[in-house]
């Protein structure tokens, strides 16, 4: 019986390399993304996360038409990108005074159509394939070394800016009014999306990327309503989603990217019906635990 769950459990990733170097990767985009998908759900940003997600693309795809397959040529395409998207829709945002989202979508959505027309010049639907849903199973070196440093400049740049990063995404009309804070703090946000949104699409793909930043940080604001908590379980939930997905894609010969996101999904469901700080148990059977 052990034996049958070293071979299931650990034998995939001791005798692979391309499955250490996924999980490397997953570690990497846990530590820096799991903390600003938080920050985005408390901010009620997740779908805009989603809609950035979008707009990183024609930037990727202009480095690769200039350069080909070369990660710093991509990496600042789709950086760039994103923030342009971003910093479009809070323009037309302030200066209209419409609602950021609509804005943000609207960009998002010409982003995404220019994005595909230049991927089709290309004329390569690998190429498509590698943009939409990533190639986790086949990361280099270099690319190891773009996700970790990215995830340490997040992880670093949540530390010095706690703060008011916090107050933006919990009470940003207090922030306005005590600090002069909120306008950089929100400048901060966006900047970590964007980047962990670029370290996602090397990884997982323009649709799958957003997921590993959401889906944990959602399923942990069913646990608890302490910050830290729901940082440390975020991560945790991310983690070991990740494995189960990594394992799932091993061993059924599934997308590793679509493995990944639907473990985490599968977190989520179970958090909503059984989370002990609003979920759907607890709320249908709040005196249960008293009971026998």
């Amino acid at each position: 019986m052990l034996t049958l769950l070293s071979d299931f459990l650990l034998a995939p990733f001791a005798d692979y390399q391309f499955m250490r170097r996924a999980l490397v990767a997953c570690f990497a985009m846990a530590l820096g993304g799991t903390p600003v998908g938080l920050f985005m759900t408390l901010r009620n940003m997740s779908l805009s996360g989603d809609t950035i997600s979008h707009a990183i693309l024609p930037g990727v795809a202009a480095g690769y038409l200039l350069s080909g397959l070369s990660l710093l040529t991509m990496t600042i395409g789709g950086l760039v990108a994103g923030l342009l998207v971003a910093l479009l829709s809070v323009l037309v945002t302030r200066s209209s005074k419409g609602r950021e989202d609509t804005s943000l979508a609207a960009f998002s959505l010409m982003s995404l159509a220019l994005g595909v027309l230049l991927l089709s010049r290309a004329n390569s639907n690998i190429d498509l394939e590698h943009a939409l849903f990533g190639t986790l199973i086949t990361l280099n070196g270099a690319t190891l070394r773009l996700l970790a440093g990215i995830a340490t400049f997040s992880v670093l740049t949540i530390a010095l800016y706690y703060r008011p990063m916090v107050l933006e995404c919990c009470d940003p009309a207090f922030l306005r009014s005590v600090s002069k804070h909120s306008a950089p703090a929100h400048a901060v946000l966006l900047l970590l999306i964007v980047l962990n949104l670029v370290m996602g699409f090397h990884a997982m793909g323009t649709l799958m990327a957003v997921g590993m930043m959401i889906l944990p940080a959602a399923a942990a604001r069913f646990w608890s309503n302490e910050l830290p908590v729901l940082m440390a379980l975020a991560l945790l939930f991310c983690l070991v989603g990740s494995v189960c997905g990594l394992l799932y894609s091993f061993h059924a010969n599934a997308p590793a990217s679509s493995a990944i996101i639907l473990a985490l999904g599968m977190l989520y469901v179970m958090s909503f019906g059984f989370g002990i700080s609003n979920g759907l148990y607890w709320r249908l059977f709040p005196l249960s635990h008293l009971n026998g």
